[in-house]
């Protein structure tokens, strides 16, 4: 989702509480922004979740992944990597049918890619810890604190390397769909890199 300055701006809230511009209006992403967004996430199911609705996304608002999640955690059993890497020719035909979602064949085939990858990950050699361990492996060592949305990237050292190790390169574990700045996305929802764009109600922007 590409944001501009504007969608940096401060805003103070009724409650007294400043948030970024992007999370201050629509009372969905501000519910998500305030209990959600650049919390830690360090199970494998959910950072499976949060992997798949970024490649959905792509192209799109969170505010309509928000509201097409639950509809989506229906549709793929929870994100449960092991049922979900089951998936074969029909489970496509019934969510390509599924109106509740976003009907995208090559997303679809991405998910439950990725979803046999998370497995295999299990057992991988060179990652602790399965998913979520590939993922905090690329914490960086200092989280980056920008000044204003100019200064908020779109990836960072650690998103690029960790969408080629994800991806399908010599290293990769054949997770699709994963670009820098959708690998960017979802560490910073999942707080990988924590507050990348300014989490004023938790800690806040540097002045």
């Amino acid at each position: 989702m590409a944001k501009t300055d504007d969608d940096f701006s401060l805003v103070v809230g009724d409650d007294g509480l400043a948030r970024p511009a992007w999370a201050a209006t629509d009372p969905l992403l501000r519910e998500y922004y305030d209990t959600e967004w650049g919390m830690p996430v360090r199970d494998e199911r959910g950072v499976f979740e949060r992997l798949s609705l970024e490649v959905f996304q792509a192209g799109l608002s969170w505010g309509t992944m928000l509201r097409k999640r639950e509809a989506f955690r229906a549709a793929f059993d929870g994100f449960d990597p092991d049922v979900v890497a089951g998936y074969g020719p029909d489970d496509v035909e019934r969510l390509m049918g599924d109106a509740a979602i976003i009907r995208n064949h090559r997303k679809i085939l991405a998910t439950i890619t990725n979803a046999q990858a998370t497995v295999a990950l299990r057992e991988a050699d060179d990652v602790v810890g399965g998913l979520a361990g590939l993922f905090w492996s690329f914490q960086p060592d200092v989280t980056p604190m920008p000044r204003t949305g100019a200064e908020v990237p779109s990836e960072t050292a650690e998103s690029a390397a960790l969408a080629v190790h994800g991806g399908d390169g010599d290293r990769g574990h054949a997770h699709r769909g994963e670009s820098p700045a959708r690998a960017l996305g979802a560490v910073d929802a999942n707080g990988t890199t924590a507050a990348l764009e300014g989490r004023l109600t938790k800690g806040g922007w540097s002045t």
